[in-house]
């Protein structure tokens, strides 16, 4: 799902209750995260509950910048959400673009920042931190190859 439906369709939604049902239906959306990607390496640091994010290049954009594929999951259903939810901002996208792009302004207007556990909220940000980082290191890596 894209970003900006997830958007649409949470603006719809009038109270808290009804957003995080639909956290946890966007988590039950995640393509599956095989169980062997939920290993020490994929894991996040920073996270009260158990997240795993998979990274993988599948191509390059027409600068020749790698596009980064993620698939992620977690052992709590609303944290699920907030991994699918920060997949559909960041996954397919170029490394630059990534790299560039400040989660903040779409998490304030859902907002998270009001309603997430301050656990949840360090969760979110280190999912994004590691996001950011995995796109630096394909960037470098790219420049290199």
């Amino acid at each position: 799902m894209q970003i900006h439906e997830i958007l649409e369709n949470f603006e719809l939604l009038d109270d808290w209750e009804e957003r995080y049902r639909y956290l946890i239906e966007l988590g039950r959306t995640l393509e599956p995260l095989p169980e062997e990607a939920h290993n020490a390496a994929n894991k996040v640091q920073g996270c009260a509950s158990q997240v795993w994010l998979e990274t993988k290049v599948t191509g390059e954009a027409a600068a020749g910048e790698p596009i980064l594929h993620f698939r992620g999951d977690s052992d709590a259903h609303i944290v699920r959400g907030l991994v699918a939810l920060t997949l559909a901002l960041y996954s397919d996208r170029p490394a630059n673009e990534i790299a560039g792009t400040d989660a903040t302004p779409v998490f304030e207007r859902l907002g998270l920042q009001q309603h997430l556990t301050p656990q949840r909220s360090n969760g979110l940000r280190s999912m994004v931190e590691r996001i950011k980082a995995e796109a630096r290191a394909a960037e470098t890596a790219q420049r290199v190859a």
